[in-house]
């Protein structure tokens, strides 16, 4: 829930601010701000939570805190992909693609109940996924549509 509500919040504030500096509305550009500070912030959990998450990691992986530490490096260098033009396209499909991959550990830690924060068997459980992968799903969509699509649309324009 703390993510979508620093997208959201994000994404609002930004509209605002990109209309009051330059006039217009950029909702692209806005969606893409957005999504960084989103990126950024649950980045930040994975270097404050790391055992929890780790045991969200199934069980055929090896490694699995330092998978931990280096997927809260890529969402660090997808935020800042996504506010460069000459890399947002590729960043958005590769962060996609991440969207996609990391969806078995919240089915796990789901089905094991497993609270990321603490590492506990606490956790929301199959509950959760009702919530989780529709989100996963407006990422996704919230990517494309910021970043993507915006790309194709110029580009055809040329």
């Amino acid at each position: 829930m703390k993510p979508l509500i620093v997208l959201i919040s994000v994404f609002v504030v930004g509209l605002f601010v990109i209309k009051l500096r330059t006039k217009k509305t950029n909702w692209k550009l806005a969606g893409r701000i957005a999504m960084s500070a989103m990126l950024m912030f649950t980045a930040v959990a994975h270097f404050i939570f790391t055992d929890g998450m780790a045991k969200m990691i199934p069980d055929f992986f090896p490694l699995k805190k330092e998978l931990v530490y280096l997927t809260g490096i890529l969402e660090m260098l997808f935020a800042v992909g996504l506010l460069i033009p000459r890399t947002k396209t590729i960043i958005s499909w590769t962060l996609i693609l991440f969207f996609l991959t990391v969806l078995p550990a919240n089915i796990k830690a789901s089905l094991e109940h497993i609270n990321y924060q603490t590492g506990e068997l606490d956790g929301n459980g199959i509950e959760y996924l009702w919530f989780r992968i529709p989100l996963q799903i407006l990422f996704i969509a919230w990517v494309f549509f910021t970043a993507i699509k915006d790309y194709e649309t110029n580009s055809t324009n040329e």
